[in-house]
């Protein structure tokens, strides 16, 4: 057996409250040929959480409108993925909350 290396995962934590979203942002477009199938990002904002995610790359998923949408926050983390079956759906997007 022998390590993989698929997806990429970004997290990020400040003690004060700040645009986390737009940060974990760059770190995803940074990992983005670690996935170009999909994409997400979760704020953690006083314990609660607010999540975005779609099929496509960073920049694609996550245009000015979207990435304002998330509040500001203390923690964050984004992921992107690599596929690895031939289906193509939002579920299999990593970051989501049901």
């Amino acid at each position: 057996m022998s390590i993989r290396e698929e997806c990429g995962v970004f997290g990020i934590f400040s003690h004060k409250e700040t645009d986390v979203a737009r940060l974990t942002y760059y770190g995803l477009y940074a990992l983005q040929h670690r996935g170009q199938e999909s994409c997400g990002i979760v704020v953690n904002n006083d314990g609660l959480f607010y999540s975005h995610k779609d099929l496509g790359l960073v920049s694609e998923v996550f245009g000015a409108e979207n990435l304002n949408s998330l509040p500001k926050g203390n923690m964050a983390v984004g992921h992107v993925r690599y596929g690895t079956f031939l289906l193509r759906i939002t579920e299999t997007c990593l970051t989501q909350l049901n």
